[in-house]
């Protein structure tokens, strides 16, 4: 059991390299990742299962004790980034497909990974677990309405159904990860220990699934995808260190807020794009994946040494 929590530890320490290297696989070799398009929803529930594994009451702690800093994170992660994937929508005039997928993953919630590059940068690790935990249980109702709001001029989109799958996708497994919790009391420590070995090979999964899926699209696309969504992710990381700035936060707090606008739940993009549009609307999740688990530990690197830089010169 040691060596595997140690391989968990590897693995998820390294899951930037394990996703792009799959990607690439995926890419040059889609018969080899096609099986798995069929398991990209369960896979996904497995991970928000493992995220309910972990859930805690002082999670939710700071809710209360600091109304106003959760809030502003909430607000600037459901308006930031959909609002962001829109307006890039519109300035590329990406095809109908392409650009629900861009909005669809900027309308989704804060991924967990976000707390850890939090955690990394030295930003305010409380802050940041709340904002994700409040807008991954909000997501079933303002995800949908988001979707519907801003991509219905490209496709239709169907609020109820969407809806509905949120609410299978990631409230029933974390629902379901916190009553395990509470049954199985102690005992759940050593599953926890493993769970960057599944959240890892899990979004790894999906990612490969749906790039070789859309592999033909993206050899045509990709290049503009990927324009797009490094612009995404990038000025989101970026409206979010201001809006901290703009509202007075502390350097910790300006950090958590950058991160936690930039980086999005990819694998909730990928799984609707997938199960309500087609494989090519979940590209942009896809490639979202790949990039901000890329840019997040380069951007902790920075904002670690900006920590120091600043009380170097207070001193």
């Amino acid at each position: 059991m040691h060596a595997l929590i140690a391989l968990s530890r590897f693995i998820g320490n390294t899951f930037a390299v394990w996703v792009l290297l799959f990607a690439v696989l995926a890419f040059f070799q889609p018969g080899w990742f096609l099986p798995l398009s069929a398991w990209i929803v369960p896979l996904l529930g497995l991970i928000m299962f493992g995220m309910g594994l972990t859930l805690k009451a002082t999670d939710f702690q700071e809710v209360g004790r600091r109304p106003l800093a959760v809030l502003l994170g909430v607000l600037a992660q459901f308006s930031i980034m959909p609002l962001l994937a829109w307006g890039l929508s519109q300035v590329f005039a990406l095809p109908a497909e392409i650009a629900v997928g861009v909005i669809l993953v900027g309308c989704c919630p804060g991924g967990t990974a976000s707390n850890v590059i939090t955690w990394f940068a030295r930003g305010d690790l409380a802050l940041s677990v709340s904002i994700t935990a409040v807008t991954t249980l909000l997501a079933p109702l303002v995800t949908p309405a988001l979707i519907w709001l801003l991509a219905s001029e490209w496709l239709p989109v169907s609020f109820s159904a969407m809806f509905m799958s949120i609410l299978k996708m990631v409230l029933l497994p974390i629902i379901l990860g916190l009553i395990a919790q509470r049954l199985l009391g102690a005992r759940v420590k050593t599953a926890v220990e493993v769970l960057p070995l599944i959240s890892v090979l899990s979004i790894v999964a999906i990612v490969a699934a749906i790039v070789a899926a859309s592999q033909g699209r993206i050899a045509e696309s990709g290049l503009l995808i990927m324009a797009v969504v490094i612009l995404h992710n990038g000025i989101g990381l970026g409206l979010g260190y201001l809006a901290g700035r703009l509202f007075g936060m502390s350097l910790a707090q300006r950090k958590t807020l950058s991160i936690e606008v930039g980086m999005q739940n990819s694998g909730l993009g990928a799984a609707l794009a997938s199960a309500h549009f087609s494989p090519l609307a979940a590209v942009p999740s896809a490639l979202f994946s790949v990039w901000h688990n890329l840019s997040g530990p380069l951007l902790a690197t920075l904002y670690r040494r900006l920590g120091q830089d600043i009380s170097k010169s207070s001193s």
